[in-house]
Parts: structure tokens; C-alpha cells; sequence
């Protein structure tokens, strides 16, 4: 019996040889693929975006979840190879392209929306936040949530950068003993670790600038009211947006010009749509040419490696004909730091109401409840920090408060009008250049699951533009001792256009962004 068999066997294994063959294993770059690359690729039918979605989810869980344990991904979406294989590419500007979003943002899905906070884990939201639901109409594959700050750094002055009460703590993918910055220190990670195509953060001040500059990609913080912030937990309406996190320029813009747009959930965007736009158009090597740019040095000297990356960064725009200015002074700048935090806190107490009050099932409605949850949880809440910002917010008045208002319309003239405004126009200036943040003052020391100090974004060189509501840009720039340095541009109000022409114009020139290696510390070994 065993001659007869064996020939019909052999006779069945030669004639079906494509149905027993494993797929093709994927080019070692495709995890860090443009999006451009990725859809010409899907066009010529080499990858599908099922393929690539199963690429980012097995690079998540041997990565993120274990071997280096990054750390970056929150929750995956477990619904995401089943979009991924409903997808046509073509149908949309980012069909089939994976990305992820900060634990912030509403889907009205499966996953959670916690802000990172152990009070908000429950029943998920209702519906989709504007972002969200851009993204899927433009046929994005939402993969996950990242982790973050909790509560976007708003809960202690003495936070732990990208560390929260329901993920632990996201670390640097290039040392993994070294701190990825905030707010949005996982989605920085994750797409400098290639766990997606693109991510999206927010930012109050400096959560997506620094995590961004700390993780060697772009980010960018959008002009307020550009984008919508429904559906996103807040922190204050008079400084809060998110956008878009990428390895580039190119990949940042696009998918800015897919989240843009007026909302009526958000009255803040009223004005979106007469400057949403598709940015990839602004796309121009060339967009150096004629620029005047200024440098504020008075937004250095916070740390030497940044410094030699600014100067660095000056030789670059003039050898590609932009002419400098240095230095360029933004008045009032030392008056700003005064308003910020009142401001926000006041905004906080309100805004958290409002986002509570459209989650149904959660044990918690207002600031007090998170404060007494905290105090009840506080084992795994508090380890490390206390609430003392959600203390200080709780007592501070209603919106309607006459000294409130002052401060709100102070800080958004001076930091605007008579601020970037007019030092922007003082010597004719297209942009503003600075340093984003240094690596010995951000990507602070791990010890075990805490960092040794804490987030240092909020007052840095991300405020100006953060307090007047003006978009900025980071790009990187190089690398100290092997951790990423990044600069940072920005403009008056509605100046995408702008920048996004001349960060793509730098980045072009100066080239910047490596793979990490996820190294146990500065200078080690890699981690497997």
C-alpha cells in the first residue's frame, strides 16, 4: 500500500504548490515604509493592507509587549485586521495605511478611552471623535491606542513623563532606560519603532513637539481650531489640538489635510475649512529659497547638544538660501509663563465636565469624583506622584470669572499679536526657529518604573506658539550621544503652509531620522 500511495501524494503536493506555499515574508523595510511607498505598493499589488496591518501588530507584540517592552501601544484594536481586510486601496487618501491614537481619543469601537487613567476604564465612548472618524472615512486602519501622560500631564507638577495608571511606562525605543518625553510619549515611540505607518498625539503645550523631537520624528501642533478636539479628553479649549506624528515630514501632511477641517461639535473650528487643505501640495525641496527666518535664542541654552544642533540647523537653511536672522526677540516672552497654568486649570475644572458628561457607565462626572477615585485608588494611581494640579483646578471659579477672562485675552495677546505676530513682522519673517528639547533634558533616567524627574514640557520652547493658539513644526535633526535632537519652526496663525514647506525643505537637505536599536541604555546593547 505505502508504493501506491506515495506516487499520488507526491503527484498532489506537485500540482498544488501554491496552496501549501507560506506567503512571502515582507521586506525588512516595509515597517517603515512612506505612506507614498506603501500605496504604490499596494497598487502594484505587492502588499495588501491586511499584510501590513499583520506586519505592525506582529512587530507590536514581539516588540512593544515583549522583548524591549517599549511599551508605547495601550490597547489594540481588536477589530483591526477585519478593517484592514475590508479595505480597497485607493479609497481614500490613507487607505490601508495603519496608524494609532493616543489613548485620548474617542472610537466609538471596542477600545477603551481612558486618558491613561484607571477612573475612565469602562464601558468605551459612544461614538468616534471627529479624528477618529476623519481617518476612517479617509480608510485608515485605526491599529490601537498608545500610552501616555496620564491625563496628559495635567494631574502633578511632578508627573512622570509617559507613565499612567492603566499602561505603566512607555520608554525610548533608541535607550530603553531613557524617557520618551510627553504627553504623547507613545505614539512618539511607537512610529519611531515602527509599530505604524503614522500616529496621532495632542498637545496643550509640548506634548507632541517634545515627544516627537525626543523620538527623532516629526510632529506636528496644528493652528488651534484646524483640527477638531471633539471626542478627545482636554485638558483647556484655549490651547488644545491634536495632529499628526510621523518618521516625516511628507507622512505628517498628509495626514494633517485628512483631520482638518471646520466641525460643529467643535465651535472653535469654525474657520477650519477656509484653510484645510491638502498639504502635501506645500511639498517643495526648493521651499528654502527667499525664506527669512529668525531664531529666538532667548528659547536656547537650555541644553548644549540642542544648541549645536540649532547652529547646525542655521548652516542648512542659509546654504539653501534662506536668509537668518539671529537673533529675533518674541516680546513678553518672559511675562507668558505667568498666565499658562492659571489658565489651564480653570479650563481644566470645566472642560472635564463637559467630555465626562458624554460617557455614559463610568462611576465617575466631574473633577471631584476623579480627585476622591485617586485618593481611593491611590496604590496604583499614585505611586509615584500626586494630584495636586487636579486639587488646585477644583478650586478655581467658573468661566465666567472676570479675572479669568483677563488672563485668557492677556495671554493670547501677548503671546499672538504682540508676540510672535510682532516679531514676525519687526524684520519681515516668514518663520521662527528654536531648539525642541534637548536629550540630557528630556530623555531623563529610568529607574525601574519611574523616571527620576519629571515632564518638562509644559514652559519650554513649545509655549509661545501653544499659549497664542499658532502652529509649530519639529523635525529632526541629529543625533547626541545616541539619543535624537530635534528643531522646531513656527509662524503666525494658519502658517502650515508655510512650514510644512520649509521643515520639508530642511528635512530633504539634512536627513535625520534612524531606525532605533533598542538599546538597553546609552551606548549599550540591544535589547531581543
Amino acid at each position: 500500500m505505502t508504493r501506491r500511495v506515495l506516487p499520488l501524494l507526491l503527484a498532489m503536493a506537485w500540482t498544488l504548490p501554491a496552496l501549501a506555499a507560506p506567503p512571502a515574508p515582507l521586506p525588512d523595510d516595509t515597517a517603515f515604509a512612506s505612506i507614498a511607498q506603501l500605496k504604490e505598493r499596494f497598487a502594484r499589488g505587492e502588499l495588501t493592507p491586511a499584510q501590513l496591518t499583520e506586519l505592525f501588530l506582529t512587530r507590536i507584540a514581539t516588540l512593544d509587549q515583549a522583548g524591549p517592552r517599549v511599551n508605547a501601544v495601550l490597547e489594540q484594536n481588536p477589530d483591526a485586521l477585519a478593517i484592514a481586510r475590508a479595505t480597497k486601496p485607493g479609497k481614500g487618501s490613507l487607505a490601508g495605511i495603519p496608524i494609532l491614537l493616543k489613548d485620548n481619543l474617542d472610537t466609538g469601537d471596542r477600545m477603551q478611552t481612558t486618558a491613561g487613567s484607571l477612573a475612565l476604564a469602562g464601558p468605551p465612548a459612544p461614538a468616534d471623535s471627529t479624528v477618529a472618524a476623519k481617518l476612517r472615512k479617509a480608510g485608515a486602519v485605526i491599529l490601537g491606542k498608545t500610552n501616555l501622560s496620564e491625563w496628559a500631564n495635567m494631574r502633578s507638577n511632578h508627573a512622570t513623563s509617559g507613565w499612567s495608571g492603566r499602561g505603566g511606562l512607555t520608554r525610548s525605543p533608541y535607550a530603553l532606560d531613557r524617557n520618551p518625553c510627553g504627553s504623547s510619549a507613545g505614539s512618539g515611540a511607537a512610529v519611531a519603532a515602527g509599530f505604524a505607518t503614522v500616529a496621532i498625539g495632542t498637545e496643550t503645550d509640548g506634548s507632541i513637539i517634545c515627544p516627537a523631537s525626543a523620538n527623532g520624528i516629526v510632529g506636528i501642533k496644528p493652528t488651534l481650531g484646524l483640527v477638531s478636539r471633539a471626542g478627545i479628553v482636554p485638558i483647556a479649549h484655549s490651547q488644545d489640538t491634536a495632529g499628526p506624528m510621523a518618521r516625516s515630514v511628507a507622512d505628517a501632511a498628509a495626514v494633517l489635510g485628512a483631520i482638518a477641517g471646520s466641525d460643529p461639535r467643535d465651535p472653535a473650528t469654525v474657520d477650519a475649512n477656509k484653510h484645510a487643505t491638502d498639504y502635501t501640495k506645500f511639498l517643495d525641496p526648493n521651499a528654502l529659497r527667499g525664506k527669512r527666518i529668525g531664531v529666538v535664542r532667548a528659547l536656547a541654552g537650555i541644553e548644549p547638544n540642542a544648541d549645536r544642533e540649532l547652529d547646525a540647523t542655521i548652516e542648512v537653511l542659509r546654504q539653501q538660501g534662506a536668509t537668518i536672522v539671529d537673533p529675533v526677540v518674541i516680546p513678553h516672552l518672559n511675562e507668558l509663563s505667568n498666565y499658562e497654568l492659571p489658565i489651564l486649570l480653570t479650563e481644566f475644572k470645566h472642560d472635564i465636565k463637559a467630555y465626562l458628561d458624554t460617557r455614559k457607565g463610568l462611576a465617575v462626572h466631574d473633577l471631584a469624583d476623579l480627585i476622591a477615585f485617586n485618593n481611593k485608588e491611590a496604590a496604583r494611581e499614585m505611586p509615584w506622584f500626586g494630584q495636586e494640579l487636579f486639587e488646585q483646578a477644583q478650586a478655581k471659579p467658573p468661566l465666567t470669572d472676570p479675572g479669568y477672562l483677563k488672563q485668557q485675552a492677556d495671554a493670547k495677546r501677548l503671546a499672538g499679536p504682540e508676540g510672535i505676530d510682532a516679531a514676525l513682522a519687526a524684520d519681515k519673517l516668514d518663520a521662527l526657529l528654536a531648539p525642541t528639547w534637548g536629550p540630557t533634558f528630556v530623555n531623563d533616567l529610568v529607574l525601574g518604573d519611574h523616571v527620576v524627574s519629571g515632564d518638562p514640557t509644559v514652559g519650554g520652547p513649545s509655549a509661545p506658539a501653544a499659549i497664542a493658539g499658532y502652529p509649530s513644526i519639529t523635525v529632526p535633526s541629529g543625533f547626541a550621544h545616541g539619543l535624537p535632537v530635534g528643531i522646531m519652526f513656527f509662524g503666525t496663525k494658519w502658517s502650515e503652509p508655510t512650514l510644512i514647506g520649509i521643515a520639508y525643505s530642511f528635512e530633504i537637505h539634512r536627513p535625520a531620522y534612524q531606525r532605533p536599536k533598542f538599546l538597553d541604555t546609552v551606548g549599550g546593547t540591544p535589547v531581543r
